[in-house]
């Protein structure tokens, strides 16, 4: 299949809630032969809609992690120290990196984090744009074969540990910004990730609108992807069904939204509150106040029978649920 198969986008769609925009851009940018940044906040599906287009078309993908400690020798290949003491150097002792087998073959080589990855390896890579070949001392010239692609992923420069790309890079790529999605694509993306998981359609999407408050708090510098959703759903399911709970009791949700999200928010320095203050307040303007008995559902939840009249449950003192017999 090529980039062009006019049954990719299908295939895409199947795999990929939304992006439709980023995605026909993304195969129109490798179909010209360029090279792409895809550029957003974590969380974005970055990693998803490569993966998605890869498996669609066909295609072969070398991924790479980029930190600190990925040098060229890492990202080319090196030749085996062993085997060059025993034969000397030759092309059968080199083992091949990511970069150097990617070009070989003509697939795909993926760089995550690309504004994490030390400036001599980025050198490499600029090279590699550049040029489409590569020399490696004592093995020669490796030439790209045909279909060879560079796709970096890179988050914003305020996230920690990353650093200002230089314009070399942005020179020799096609750069989409992939932002948050639309609610309706991070309800369906929460529906999705959860199953087989089941919940009140309402109250996952509460939880999205929860998640995306977070991103236009004041005191809050760096909200939570839809990663936050997906946790607070799965974890409230959890715990609901250790405390003998329904997973909508405004306690359980609380509670599964604090573990989920007051690790993820980053609050501004000069703030002096805490992230689990403000995932509480947050919570109590979606779901109401947890103590007066939070959301208002009632009807019982996909494959649960009605609660017993003398369950104890949240009422307007806040007591908490009564523990399930041993």
């Amino acid at each position: 299949m090529t980039f062009t198969d006019r049954t990719l986008p299908a295939t895409l769609d199947r795999l990929v809630v939304g992006r439709r925009r980023e995605t026909e851009v993304l195969v129109a940018a490798l179909a010209a032969g360029r090279h792409v940044l895809l550029e957003g906040p974590p969380g974005t599906g970055k990693s998803t809609l490569l993966r998605a287009l890869a498996e669609g078309a066909g295609l072969d993908f070398e991924l790479v992690e980029g930190n600190a400690e990925l040098t060229p020798a890492r990202l080319v290949g090196h030749h085996d120290p062993s085997r060059v003491m025993a034969e000397g150097y030759s092309p059968d002792v080199f083992v091949e990196g990511p970069l150097a087998l990617a070009m070989r073959q003509g697939s795909l080589l993926y760089v995550e984090e690309i504004n994490r990855v030390p400036e001599e390896t980025l050198n490499v890579l600029i090279t590699v744009m550049s040029e489409a070949e590569l020399n490696v001392p004592r093995l020669g010239r490796i030439t790209a074969a045909k279909g060879f692609r560079l796709v970096a992923a890179m988050n914003p420069f305020d996230a920690v540990g990353t650093a200002r790309i230089s314009s070399a890079i942005y020179d020799r790529t096609c750069r989409i910004l992939m932002g948050y999605q639309e609610a309706e694509d991070e309800v369906e993306i929460v529906r999705r990730g959860v199953e087989p998981v089941s919940a009140p359609p309402e109250w996952m999407a509460k939880v999205v609108d929860l998640v995306r408050l977070t991103r236009r708090h004041p005191d809050i510098r760096v909200g939570s992807s839809v990663r936050g959703a997906l946790d607070t759903v799965m974890v409230a399911a959890a715990l609901a069904e250790l405390r003998g709970r329904r997973r909508i009791d405004p306690q359980v949700g609380l509670d599964a939204a604090l573990a989920a999200l007051s690790g993820r928010i980053r609050i501004h320095e000069g703030s002096a509150r805490t992230a689990e203050q403000i995932v509480t307040e947050l919570w109590e303007q979606v779901f109401g106040r947890a103590r007066d008995g939070g959301w208002s559902e009632h009807a019982p939840e996909d494959g649960e029978a009605e609660e017993e009249a003398g369950e104890d449950g949240p009422g307007p003192g806040g007591g908490k649920a009564k523990a399930p017999p041993a």
